[in-house]
């Protein structure tokens, strides 16, 4: 098993801390979510942690970057955004419409109050950081 390399940005870190208390913890248990899934994928050994457009974003050679953030105009929620002309968001809605929200075909969002659906958003990450390798699959291998 090939340990996974993650290459930070030291900026990203400095967005995390600027987020009130209450949103950087689920900022953080995203971030260690994106993480743990990039470890468990087989063909993924580096993970950039950087930022594109002000918000920590993930990306991987074989994927699709993966962002997220927290706005103070909708401060109740926070979410992970997806390039919108992949067919992400598309078939994460499809598979996981009943349990995910989602923001049109960009981002999947998450009331501060409620608890991550931890499976499902394993699988979401799992298929941005691998798009590339599964976007001719049917439900991106899902």
């Amino acid at each position: 098993m090939i340990t996974l390399q993650i290459k930070t940005n030291p900026n990203v870190e400095k967005v995390y801390n600027n987020y009130p208390d209450s949103v950087r913890n689920k900022m953080v248990v995203l971030r260690n979510l994106i993480i743990e899934t990039a470890g468990e994928i087989e063909e993924i050994t580096s993970l950039e942690e950087t930022l594109k457009w002000g918000e920590p974003s993930y990306l991987t050679k074989i994927g699709s970057t993966i962002r997220m953030d927290w706005k103070e105009k909708t401060p109740n929620q926070y979410a992970m955004f997806f390039q919108c002309t992949s067919r992400l968001v598309e078939t994460f809605r499809f598979m996981f419409g009943n349990t995910l929200h989602f923001d049109g075909k960009r981002a999947i969002i998450f009331q501060l109050e409620d608890t991550l659906p931890t499976e499902e958003l394993k699988y979401c990450i799992k298929a941005a950081l691998t798009y590339h390798k599964v976007k001719h699959l049917p439900n991106l291998g899902i």
